[in-house]
C-alpha cells in the first residue's frame, strides 16, 4: 500500500511561479486536463495583493505549478514537500474580480507544445520519416532544442517521399503524423533546467511503473490518511474482430496489395471485419509478423486494430494521488472488491485534476488495460481533405530546358506555389503523375512539359500525399495560342513549333500538319492558306523544303479518278483498269497485224501479268491514272527503265522529239510498222544513213521503187557483185570486174560508142562494226552497267 499522503490541502499547499512576476499568486483553485497524445491544460486561479498585474507580466511566460503533500516529520508535524511540478508556459490570462484586499486573477499553463497550435502552416516535407519531419519543425520552426525532447522509439521509421503541410497548425500536423505510425508522447518536467520536457515513444518503453493504490473512499476514517482510488468503473464493448485494407501502388501495379490483421489472440467477443482502402502504403508487408515494417500494410493494419482493441475495456476512477500522470502504469489492490482489470493492472491515458481552498486535490482518471499483445496507440487526426486543385508549375535541374525533365517514368517535378521552402531547382517536389485523357502499356498521348508551365494538382483520395498532375493550364507569362483572334481553329503546337492546325471556318475548312525542320514540311488539306489567311489553293498538298520519299510496301496507286465525298474503296480503279486492259486488247490486236505484215510481234506475256496485278494491287506496284491526261517534265536528265517488257501505246497519235540525238537501240530486232498511211525517214540536214551490219539489207516495195539525187551521184557499190535483172534480161557485174548483159531477146544500144580497152576504178567499201556480245549485254543488264565489251 502506498504511504504517500492524502493531499487534504489547506490553499497554501499549491504553489504557482510565473518567471519575472514580482508579485506573488496565492493559488485559489485549480483544473488540469491531461491526456496521452495531447498538450494538457491547466486553468489555474489565484489571488494577489497587486491590482495591476498586466497581461505583458504573464502571457508567454515560463510558469510551475507544484503540487504539494504535507510529510508527517514525527511530533504532530508536517512540513510541505513537492509531489509533482508541472511546468509549462502561460497561455492564457483572466482578470475576474478585484476588491479591497485583493484581485481573482486566472492563468491557463500549458507546454510550449501547444503553442504549435498558433503556427499555421503551408509548407512541403521530402525524403524525412515521421521523427525526422517532427524534429525539423520543433527544431527550425520553434526553437526547440535536444533538451526540449526526446525520442525513444523501437522502430526506425522509413523516408516518405513527400509530406505536405496544408492549412494545418504544426501541432494538428504533428499529432496527424505521429498518430498514423501509432507514436505517441507525454510530458515531463526538467527541475533541474525548469523546462518542460516532451517524450515521444512507440511502445511501452515510456510507461511509468511501480505505483500501486488501495482502493479506499475517502473518508477520512477508512483510508489510513493515505492516498487511494475509489469509485472504480469498467466499461466493456464489443469492438472489430480483425482489419483488412487495400492500397494501390502505381509503382509496383501488379503487387498483391491486401493485408489483414487480427490482434484478439483468439478473442470471442470482438465481432466483424473494418476493410480499409487507401491507407497510403507502399508495401504489403508481413500480415504474420508480431513486429510488421513499419509503414507496411500490415502495420497500419495492425495499428488500426490496435486502437480498435483501446476501446474494447475502458477504465476510470478517482485518485487522491496527486503524483499520477498519463502514462503511468496503475494497479489497484483491495481484494475481492477491486476487480481483475484494476488489479493486473491499467495504463493512465487521461486524467482531470481539481483543486479548491474548501476542496482537497482529487484526480479523475480514464485508463486501459495493460496488455501483452498490444498497447496504447493515439488516434490520428484526420488529413485535410484536398478539394479542387492547387496550382504549381513545372520545374527542371536545367535552366531554360527546351524540354521536358521527367523521369524514366514519364513524371515530373513541380514546385508547389505555397511553398515557401528554398529547395535546389529541380528538386521541389517527388516526382509527380500526370494525368492524361489517353494511356496503356507504352501507348498513350503524352506532350511533355517545359519548366514553368503552369498545372493544376489534385489528389488521390484528397490526401495531400498523393498529388499528380491534373491539368495544364496557360497563364499571363505562359499565353494560350487560341483566342478570340483565332477562336474557329483548333490547335496542337510544341515549343519547336511542330504544329497540328484544324480550322473550322465555315467555307474554309482546312487541317495543317507541319514541321520547321529542314526548313519546313506540311501536309495541307482542305482550303489552304498562307500566314495571313489569305487562300492559295484547295484540296490538298504536300511539301517539304527537304527531302520526300511516298513509300508503299504492298502497292501505290496515285490517281485523278474521282471519288465523291470518299464514298467508294480505297483501291476502287475500275477506270484505270479499264484502260489497262484496253492498252492489252491493242497490243494483242497489233500482234497479228504485224504477222499479216511479216513484222515482229510484241511480247504481251509481261503486260498481262501487269494487267492482273494491277486490279486492287495484288502485288506491290505502282499504278498512275488521270482521266484528262499526265504529265512528267524536268529540265533535266529523266530516266524510264524496265526489267522486263516496256509499253509505250497511245490510241491516238505518240510524238517523240528530241532538240539534239534521238537513238532507238535494241539487242535482238527493231520493227517498225506504218499499217495504213505510210513511213517517212527524213534527214532535215546531214546525211541518212541506213545500215545493216550483219546481215542483209531488204528494200521491198509493191510498187515503184524510186531512188534520186536532186544534186548529187547516186553510186551503187557492191564487193561481190551487183546485179539489175527483169523480164529474164539481166546485167551483172562480177567480183572479178566483168559485165554480163544478157536477155532473152533484143538488146538496144543506142548513143555514141567508145570502145577501149581495158580499164577499172576501186570503190572502197566501209568497214562495218561487229555486233555486242550477248552474254556481255545479259551480265551489263542485271549489273546495270553502261559500256560492254564487243565481239572480236
Amino acid at each position: 500500500m502506498s504511504k504517500n499522503p492524502i493531499s487534504f490541502f489547506s490553499h497554501s499547499h499549491h504553489l504557482l511561479a510565473v518567471r519575472d512576476c514580482q508579485s506573488q499568486p496565492d493559488v485559489l483553485a485549480f483544473k488540469g486536463e491531461e491526456r496521452l497524445s495531447e498538450p494538457f491544460r491547466w486553468r489555474i486561479e489565484f489571488t494577489s495583493a497587486d491590482h495591476a498585474i498586466t497581461r505583458e507580466a504573464m502571457l508567454m511566460k515560463a510558469a510551475s505549478l507544484t503540487l504539494q503533500a504535507p510529510v508527517d516529520q514525527g511530533w504532530g508535524i508536517k512540513i510541505q514537500q513537492p509531489v509533482r511540478v508541472v511546468q509549462g508556459v502561460v497561455t492564457g490570462f483572466e482578470r475576474l474580480s478585484t476588491s479591497a484586499d485583493q484581485t481573482h486573477y486566472a492563468v491557463t499553463l500549458q507546454p510550449r507544445l501547444a503553442l504549435l497550435s498558433r503556427s499555421r502552416q503551408n509548407a512541403i516535407y521530402q525524403d524525412m520519416s515521421v521523427p525526422q519531419i517532427v524534429e525539423k519543425i520543433l527544431r527550425e520552426r520553434h526553437g526547440m532544442r535536444g533538451q526540449d525532447f526526446v525520442f525513444t522509439l523501437n522502430n526506425a521509421y522509413p523516408r516518405r517521399e513527400q509530406v505536405m503541410q496544408y492549412g494545418e497548425d504544426d501541432l494538428a500536423f504533428i499529432t496527424r503524423l505521429l498518430g498514423e505510425v501509432g507514436i505517441w508522447f507525454r510530458f515531463t518536467t526538467d527541475t533541474r533546467l525548469h523546462i518542460d520536457v516532451v517524450e515521444f515513444y512507440d511502445g511501452r518503453q515510456g510507461h511509468v511503473q511501480g505505483l500501486t493504490l488501495p482502493a479506499v473512499p475517502p473518508s477520512g476514517m477508512h483510508d489510513a490518511a493515505s492516498d487511494s482510488v475509489w469509485d472504480l468503473a469498467s466499461r466493456f464493448a464489443v469492438v472489430e474482430k480483425s482489419v483488412s485494407g487495400r492500397d494501390y501502388n502505381y509503382r509496383n501495379a501488379l503487387e498483391d496489395m491486401n493485408v489483414q490483421a487480427d490482434v484478439t489472440g483468439g478473442d470471442d467477443t470482438t465481432y466483424g471485419e473494418s476493410y480499409r482502402w487507401a491507407d497510403n502504403y507502399l508495401t504489403p508487408g508481413d500480415g504474420y509478423s508480431h513486429n510488421p515494417a513499419p509503414e507496411s500494410g500490415a502495420f497500419y493494419a495492425r495499428l488500426r486494430h490496435e486502437r480498435y482493441l483501446n476501446g474494447q475495456t475502458r477504465v476510470a476512477a478517482v485518485t487522491s494521488c496527486p503524483a499520477l500522470a498519463p502514462g503511468s502504469e496503475l494497479k489497484v489492490s483491495g481484494g475481492e472488491d477491486v476487480s481483475e482489470v484494476f488489479q493486473s493492472g491499467v495504463l493512465i491515458t487521461a486524467i482531470v485534476s481539481t483543486a479548491r481552498r474548501d476542496r482537497s486535490f482529487e484526480t479523475a482518471f480514464d485508463g486501459i488495460p495493460l496488455n501483452s499483445r498490444y498497447g496504447f496507440r493515439p488516434v490520428p487526426l484526420p488529413h485535410p481533405v484536398m478539394a479542387g486543385t492547387l496550382p504549381a508549375r513545372v520545374t527542371s535541374t536545367t535552366v531554360n530546358d527546351a524540354y521536358g525533365h521527367i523521369d524514366r517514368d514519364g513524371r515530373y517535378r513541380v514546385n508547389m506555389l505555397f511553398d515557401r521552402a528554398g529547395w535546389e531547382t529541380g528538386f521541389e517536389s517527388l516526382w509527380v503523375r500526370q494525368a492524361r485523357p489517353y494511356a496503356g502499356d507504352t501507348y498513350g498521348l503524352h506532350l511533355p512539359l517545359l519548366a514553368g508551365t503552369e498545372v493544376a494538382i489534385a489528389f488521390e483520395h484528397g490526401n495531400p500525399d498523393r498529388p499528380y498532375i491534373a491539368g495544364v493550364l496557360h497563364d499571363s507569362a505562359h499565353g494560350d495560342h487560341v483566342t478570340i483572334r483565332n477562336y474557329k481553329r483548333n490547335v496542337l503546337r510544341t515549343p519547336k513549333n511542330n504544329k497540328l492546325r484544324l480550322d473550322d471556318t465555315a467555307g474554309q475548312e482546312h487541317i495543317k500538319l507541319s514541321t520547321e525542320y529542314g526548313g519546313k514540311s506540311q501536309l495541307n488539306l482542305g482550303h489552304l492558306v498562307d500566314s495571313e489567311k489569305q487562300k492559295r489553293g484547295e484540296g490538298f498538298e504536300l511539301r517539304s523544303d527537304s527531302w520526300g520519299s511516298l513509300r508503299a510496301e504492298k502497292g501505290l496507286f496515285i490517281t485523278a479518278d474521282g471519288q465523291q465525298k470518299a464514298q467508294g474503296q480505297q483501291l476502287e480503279m475500275a477506270p484505270a483498269i479499264s484502260l489497262l486492259k484496253g492498252a492489252l486488247n491493242q497490243i494483242t490486236e497489233w500482234g497479228s497485224i504485224t504477222q499479216t505484215h511479216h513484222n515482229h510481234s510484241p511480247d504481251t506475256s509481261g503486260l498481262k501479268q501487269l494487267v492482273s496485278s494491277a486490279d486492287k494491287l495484288k502485288a506491290p506496284m505502282m499504278l498512275m491514272s488521270a482521266p484528262k491526261g499526265l504529265g512528267a517534265v524536268t529540265p533535266e536528265t529523266m530516266l524510264l527503265h524496265s526489267g522486263n517488257g516496256m509499253h509505250l501505246q497511245s490510241i491516238g497519235e505518240v510524238s517523240i522529239a528530241s532538240a539534239q540525238h534521238l537513238s532507238a537501240n535494241a539487242s535482238q530486232t527493231l520493227s517498225l510498222l506504218a499499217q495504213n498511211e505510210g513511213m517517212r525517214l527524213v534527214s532535215g540536214k546531214g546525211p541518212l544513213e541506213i545500215e545493216s551490219h550483219g546481215d542483209v539489207l531488204s528494200l521491198t516495195s509493191l510498187k515503184d521503187v524510186t531512188v534520186q539525187s536532186t544534186q548529187g551521184h547516186l553510186q551503187l557499190t557492191a564487193k561481190n557483185g551487183i546485179t539489175l535483172g527483169c523480164g529474164g534480161a539481166y546485167i551483172r557485174i562480177t567480183p572479178q570486174g566483168e559485165v554480163n548483159i544478157h536477155g532473152p531477146g533484143l538488146i538496144s544500144l543506142k548513143g555514141q560508142h567508145d570502145l577501149q580497152g581495158p580499164a577499172s576504178e576501186d570503190f572502197p567499201l566501209p568497214e562495218l562494226p561487229t555486233s555486242v556480245c550477248k552474254e556481255c549485254l545479259k551480265r551489263a543488264q542485271k549489273r546495270a552497267q553502261g559500256f560492254v565489251s564487243r565481239e572480236g
